[in-house]
């Protein structure tokens, strides 16, 4: 097959970061893909939807002209997040999700939730209004090996959350383990997960072999082979409840390679590229409309995008950009380790 024509993607879990950084990646994302979650853990974080409205404008405002692309805000869940803050965000059509850091699991998450208890009447709202939880699936207790927190998480909080307010809709963000896609697809409803191009691609050995390399350093981390292999036939099983959410994560360089980089993979550049290759090579390229097109907006309660693109695999390797360059430095982009073939055939980035 040399053309693939499916429905625009979208991105069900993107960082933009702001400024600078905003300015200089959004392009990327807003060239092939409709529509992204946003992810609302900047400096200070999105906790209110008088936030996330002025952080829409910001993300408008750095729209290049002529792409089509629309911003999808989530709020940061937080002790003192507001129920009624939610109800009107949500009913502005402005949130369509909120988003639950374990406190210290990740990037800015320090502000994140450290007793469900305390933010259980937000989430009963949210069940009443049908608006999404998305979760970074992590326990943060330091005794737990960070190769085993995934698992831990759906054992200890997961599972208990959804027994206790199973009409919850949750979406399991970034799953990198058998024990994740095994869990996603053995629910019946109210559950679903997203696929990273990065943890289709690389194991923990593609971080730590030969040296530490920085910039295949995210979290939740890249596991085992294993689990590698069990994410891509999940993903290329075309299971309604998984789908495409890039977690593409920009970090200035200096602050990917020092002493204590900050996780988080650059991949919004070459996503569809890197994603077709996976799909090609699980002989099943009839189904990657559905993991990038399809599955997320059902999932979502919104309506696939009528527009359509042809991804084109070229017999000479392409050549994509190593970095991206803002005001304020460059930002490594993710090296997958093997040729690209396949690319979008009329990218709005040219």
């Amino acid at each position: 097959m040399k053309t693939l024509t499916i429905r625009r993607p979208d991105d069900w879990h993107l960082h933009l970061r702001d400024g600078a950084v905003l300015e200089a990646v959004l392009p990327h994302s807003s060239a092939d893909f409709a529509r992204a979650i946003i992810m609302p853990n900047l400096v200070p974080p999105v906790v209110t939807t008088s936030d996330a409205r002025a952080y829409r404008a910001r993300i408008m405002a750095a729209l290049p002209e002529g792409h089509d692309f629309t911003p999808l805000m989530t709020l940061y869940l937080t002790e003192q997040t507001e129920a009624d803050d939610v109800a009107a965000g949500v009913r502005d059509g402005l949130i369509k999700a909120l988003k639950l850091y374990p406190a210290g699991a990740t990037t800015n998450s320090q502000s994140g939730v450290r007793d469900l208890a305390k933010v259980q009447p937000v989430l009963e709202r949210m069940a009443e209004l049908g608006i999404p939880l998305c979760i970074h699936g992590e326990v943060t207790d330091p005794a737990i090996d960070i190769f085993d927190r995934e698992a831990a998480f759906i054992e200890q909080v997961l599972e208990p959350l959804r027994k206790r307010l199973p009409e919850l809709k949750i979406v399991m963000e970034h799953v990198t383990t058998r024990d994740g896609v095994d869990y996603v697809m053995s629910a019946e409803r109210n559950l679903a997960g997203t696929l990273t191009p990065h943890h289709l691609i690389i194991n923990r050995n593609a971080l730590l072999a030969g040296g530490i390399r920085p910039h295949y350093y995210c979290l939740p981390v890249a596991k085992r082979e294993e689990h590698r292999l069990a994410l891509r036939k999940a993903a290329a099983s075309g299971d309604r409840r998984l789908f495409l959410g890039t977690d593409s994560a920009p970090h200035l360089d200096p602050m990917k390679e020092c002493a204590c980089g900050c996780a988080g993979v650059f991949n919004s550049v070459n996503t569809l590229a890197c994603v077709a290759h996976v799909f090609e090579d699980e002989g099943a390229l009839d189904r990657l409309e559905a993991f990038t097109s399809l599955n997320g907006p059902a999932y979502y309660g919104l309506p696939a995008n009528e527009e359509r693109i042809t991804l084109v695999r070229h017999d000479t390797p392409l050549a994509y950009p190593k970095s991206v360059h803002t005001a304020e430095g460059a930002i490594t982009v993710f090296d997958p380790m093997f040729p690209l073939h396949w690319a979008v055939e009329a990218s709005a980035v040219g």
